[in-house]
């Protein structure tokens, strides 16, 4: 057995390289690479994780080449969680409650099957960050209605919230995801998203505003207590206008990159029957990157 080089790594050739990757429109600013390959090396393993630009028109057709091209499975970004449900050939109980899917898994026959680990990855980062967080600890406040939104949500109700306040722009859109996730969620119009923070002890934003080439998210922060918790789904910028915000009324504040970091790891379990940490090496090496 010969061994070859990675990031300064030396690692093993195996008889088998292994593949995975994440699917997006956009995707070339996702650090999924970075952090994946990380743990390629760190592992000794003979592979790649590879960005794959795919529009929603062309999921299928990308989604059924893997078993193929031999990839063991993949992620998926905005925009096709959701138009992945229909595509993959099972789903685990986490994916259909959220309504869309993060991970896919190409089985040992070649089927997939779609998780989700957003849910996952969140409430781990907010715990990581702070980790007296309780989702009990008062109203929360979503805004957006699409994937991660569902993802937000089902993790704070698995956290115990006890009342989540969702803002969308698209108010049917929110209306129709309160209604699936049940009483402990009720839908807002937009022109009340300032009103909605009064007495929140979470606000979390789920969309790509704020995220680079995007405006800023529009959201007065006068209302929240000043021990509430502010966190964004957007890594890139590290620092978001809203957590910018945040911190200068002296709110707690997260980004999503402790989501992205954690949420990898139950992916890595199910492709490769391993389970990567999530380390202060691994975490500086991607914050360098933002």
């Amino acid at each position: 057995m010969f061994a070859f080089a990675f990031n300064g790594f030396v690692m093993p050739h195996p008889e088998k390289f292994l593949l995975a990757g994440v699917m997006g429109d956009p995707i070339m600013h996702s650090r999924s690479p970075a952090l994946h390959n990380y743990w390629m090396a760190r592992h000794g393993l003979a592979g790649a994780y590879v960005p794959l630009h795919v529009p929603a028109a062309r999921l299928q057709g990308a989604l059924r080449a893997l078993p193929a091209l031999g990839f063991a499975g993949c992620n998926l970004t905005i925009p096709l969680k959701e138009t992945a449900m229909g595509i993959v050939d099972s789903i685990d109980d986490t994916a259909r409650k959220i309504g869309a899917i993060s991970c896919v898994t190409v089985r040992a026959d070649g089927s997939l099957h779609g998780a989700n680990n957003d849910s996952y990855g969140f409430a781990e980062s907010l715990s990581e960050a702070f980790p007296a967080w309780r989702g009990d600890a008062g109203p929360a406040v979503v805004i957006g209605a699409g994937g991660a939104a569902r993802a937000v949500v089902h993790a704070l109700i698995q956290r115990g919230a006890r009342e989540i306040r969702l803002v969308n722009r698209t108010f049917d859109r929110a209306a129709a995801l309160a209604a699936e996730a049940g009483a402990l969620v009720s839908a807002l119009p937009w022109n009340g998203r300032h009103a909605a923070l009064e007495g929140a002890a979470l606000l979390v934003n789920t969309t790509s505003q704020g995220m680079v080439g995007n405006p800023p998210l529009e959201l007065a922060l006068s209302a929240l207590p000043a021990q509430s918790l502010v966190a964004d789904v957007v890594y890139i910028p590290g620092e978001t206008p809203l957590l910018r915000d945040a911190r200068l009324r002296g709110l707690r504040a997260v980004n999503g990159l402790g989501m992205l970091l954690h949420q990898a790891r139950p992916a890595w379990h199910s492709w490769f029957g391993l389970d990567p940490k999530v380390t202060p090496e691994l975490r500086a090496m991607i914050e360098a990157t933002l």
